[in-house]
């Protein structure tokens, strides 16, 4: 029996790179992918996260869904970067309600935005371990210019958005579904193009998270100036085999150098989370995003963080479906896909 299509999403993960969309239904007996797809984004149409140019990006996701045959308008699609804030906190329990209305007054001290410029939610994790009279919240925060310019664009390209989700949680989500949960800690970290997640997870519950400017985009910037061409030739020398516009020891010095900026990064906050939580010990590190697929990244993050690296699959337990899904793509992209099939297991009436 397949849930019917009222309550179903369509994953949509808008990066400054590409677009990737997922179409997802749940049976009895599982999971199925039915379509899965990306297209190439023209560079400056999404930086950091922000909207620079909402009629190029709107025609692309349309054409996005001509290309496969998407016809699910119901959307759910993620944010992340420094226009979003989520914090973990500890406050005086109280009901759900009051919660509510008092949130403002509790986030103002954590938030480092006017308040009155900002959305906010929240999820009660439960009592502290520490004081029965308090309990652990976390506090989202996102700037409300950045999400009425997501809402105005899902407009744009006659899109029904039922949900923004944070990058990090889509991660954390896909994750949960296709591995078994852990009681050591666990850590997820996404190398976009131009931004880095890092999300520390212990039994399933998110403890740290981290945002940082740093990504792929950062290779193809030093490709194009030592090359003096275009960030779109930058793109196709780095996967060059041989490259004709600069040489492969200076492609490679380049690769090397900016991986070793990611690994200082996250070391470094690894660091700051091991002097707030001494006992835990990260073991395992999960990798998602473009950047996870450099072996010389993988290595050195491993000997760095002393954990075993290992990439992420979000097809894993999915039943492949569609006529159209070819295997060895799916298998290819997978690093890539694991927010966008986050997104994709959303439901509209998910909180």
């Amino acid at each position: 029996m397949i849930f019917g299509k009222k309550n179903q999403l369509v994953g949509l993960d808008i990066g400054s790179r590409s677009i990737k969309v997922a179409d997802v239904v749940e049976a009895k007996k599982g999971w199925h992918l039915k379509k899965f797809g990306a297209i190439e984004l023209s560079p400056g149409a999404v930086e950091d996260g922000m909207i620079k140019d909402p009629q190029v990006l709107a025609e692309t996701i349309r054409e996005l869904f001509h290309l496969y045959n998407i016809r699910q308008n119901n959307v759910a699609i993620s944010i992340g970067g420094y226009s979003v804030i989520v914090k973990n906190i500890t406050i005086q329990s109280m009901p759900e309600d009051q919660l509510y209305e008092s949130l403002n007054f509790e986030a103002e001290q954590y938030i480092p935005f006017d308040i009155n410029d900002v959305n906010l939610d929240f999820h009660v994790i439960g009592e502290s371990e520490h004081n029965p009279n308090q309990m652990n919240v976390m506090l989202v925060a996102a700037k409300k210019d950045m999400i009425d310019d997501y809402i105005s664009l899902m407009d744009l390209a006659g899109l029904n958005l039922c949900i923004i989700d944070i990058d990090a949680f889509a991660l954390q989500n896909i994750y949960s579904l296709n591995y078994p949960q852990s009681k050591e800690s666990i850590a997820l970290i996404d190398i976009g193009a131009s931004k880095t997640s890092l999300n520390i997870l212990r039994e399933g519950t998110s403890q740290f998270l981290r945002d940082v400017s740093l990504g792929c985009n950062q290779i193809n910037q030093k490709i194009a100036s030592l090359a003096n061409c275009s960030l779109a030739e930058a793109e196709a020398l780095k996967f060059s085999a041989s490259p004709e516009r600069i040489s492969s020891d200076d492609l490679k010095e380049i690769v090397s150098s900016v991986v070793s900026d990611w690994c200082n990064e996250i070391r470094r906050a690894l660091d700051f989370f091991y002097s707030t939580n001494p006992e835990d010990q990260i073991k395992q590190i999960m990798l998602s995003g473009g950047g996870s697929n450099i072996k010389e990244f993988r290595d050195l993050l491993a000997a760095q963080a002393s954990a075993e690296v290992e990439l992420i699959n979000p097809f894993e337990g999915f039943e492949i479906k569609g006529d159209q899904l070819d295997s060895g793509y799916l298998q290819q992209i997978a690093p890539q896909a694991a927010i966008c099939m986050g997104l994709a297991i959303r439901r509209v009436d998910d909180k």
